[in-house]
């Protein structure tokens, strides 16, 4: 008993920074939507065009980070600390390369970009001033991504909880201010990229001084060719599986635009509303991740079990408890976002689908954070591509045209999709494959 209450506390005090952290990080984008509505309905979604294409390529970011996390977590738990110091800087240089290409093909490719969902030219005006301030410039997000990985994987979840903090009151000062100047949506654009700079570079200098075991300097910065392409095998499965939502996100967000414009208005306060209920899972799914690769590391493998269990329970009670409250307080909720009568009636109903699939959201985060952070990445890929394209576009589109569901359609596909995807995530951890997984990727 004793033993339980130390690893549930163990699993709470990485934790509850995480949810710290990410409820800021939400917060932070929450703010350009909510001072967006001050202005007009198609400023959110003018504002959305940019976030969902900034989505698509966090995804190759991701697979940076959580390569990273995956490397570090197993060399950091064999007191490696070479090799903890060696996978962060390959780690760095892999974010510095990648988001600055990201950044110059969204400078080339910006007329294709926005026009990829068949946006209407009013949402466009809108979109194209954020685009270029909040895309291009894609390197500094990058890297905050990656450093906070690299922060995780060494078990300290405070530092980026409380730099995320720091950038997040920034944002809404800068918000503020620039929305006062008359910048409009220029100005959310530009508190939201000088936020994530100060963020970034506060990050590099926490890592710097964490403990005397991870110190690296400018000659440190060499490429080594075999750990780079260890952390892409790892990563590139993930990053794959958060692309492989994006694109299904941006092909739903046709279909809805279809429907009509209050609709996808409407399913964009629901989803900004929503990614807060994602915040304890996401939490306890990064603490899970660290843990089971710590544990593997230490040659753990029923610690790892454990604690992935732990963080499932911990996180269940917590979105089930956020449920309730999107159930209840639907209409109250959608009318912080948005005046229009309509739009909130919209919200609302989507609020109360989503509050029952909450154990399912869940469950489908820890379970995909423990499995990525035993190395085994493909496994949650393929899952997700059978959620996404069979089951919320397939299904999506049946629901929501053909039988004329519309915006409603849209969200009972998504909770099947958790649903499912949720039980085949546990059946895969429970058969143990990713212990096998583990060992080979740790053989010298």
């Amino acid at each position: 008993m004793n033993r339980l209450k130390k690893d549930t506390w163990c699993t709470l005090k990485l934790a509850f920074p995480i949810i710290i952290e990410n409820t800021l990080q939400t917060l932070l984008g929450t703010t350009d939507t909510y001072f967006a509505g001050q202005l007009t309905d198609t400023a959110i979604a003018g504002i959305n065009i940019t976030n969902i294409i900034m989505n698509i390529f966090i995804s190759f970011f991701t697979a940076v980070s959580i390569g990273t996390t995956a490397i570090v977590t197993r060399s950091y738990g064999k007191k490696d600390y070479e090799k903890t110091n060696k996978s962060m800087v390959q780690s760095i240089i892999i974010g510095f390369w990648l988001g600055l290409t990201i950044g110059i093909i969204c400078f080339i490719f910006y007329k294709q970009f926005l026009m990829v969902s068949k946006t209407p030219k009013t949402i466009i005006e809108y979109a194209t001033p954020y685009y270029f301030v909040v895309a291009i410039p894609s390197i500094f997000l990058c890297l905050q991504l990656i450093l906070s990985s690299c922060l995780r994987a060494v078990k300290d979840t405070k530092t980026p909880m409380y730099i995320t903090g720091l950038s997040n009151i920034l944002n809404i000062l800068l918000d503020t201010l620039f929305i006062h100047l008359g910048y409009g949506v220029l100005g959310l654009a530009l508190a939201t990229t000088l936020s994530r700079i100060i963020g970034m570079l506060l990050l590099f200098y926490k890592l710097q001084r964490h403990d005397t075991n991870i110190k690296f300097c400018k000659k440190d910065f060499v490429a080594d060719r075999k750990l780079i392409k260890t952390i892409l095998t790892i990563g590139i499965p993930a990053g794959a599986e958060k692309l492989i939502m994006r694109i299904g996100q941006l092909l739903y967000n046709n279909m809805i635009i279809s429907i009509s414009v209050t609709a996808y208005a409407a399913h964009n306060i629901a989803g900004t509303i929503e990614s807060y209920s994602y915040i304890p899972a996401m939490g306890f799914g990064l603490a899970a991740s660290t843990l089971v690769g710590t544990s593997l590391g230490e040659q753990k493998i029923e610690d790892a079990k454990k604690y992935t269990y732990i963080s499932y329970l911990l996180s269940a009670i917590c979105m089930i408890i956020i449920g309730a409250v999107f159930y209840i307080f639907a209409k109250p909720l959608a009318s912080l976002f948005t005046t229009t009568k309509e739009t909130q009636l919209f919200v609302a109903s989507v609020l109360r689908i989503i509050a029952f699939f909450q154990p399912f959201s869940a469950l489908v985060q820890v379970m995909t954070n423990s499995l990525q952070g035993a190395g085994d990445t493909k496994f949650p890929m393929y899952s997700t591509l059978i959620g996404i394209w069979g089951i919320r576009l397939g299904i999506g589109y049946l629901l929501a045209i053909p039988f004329r569901l519309g915006l409603k359609g849209v969200w009972y596909a998504y909770a099947f999709d958790l649903v499912i995807r949720g039980l085949i995530l546990l059946i895969r951890f429970y058969n143990g494959k990713w212990e096998e997984i583990i060992i080979s990727v740790d053989k010298k």
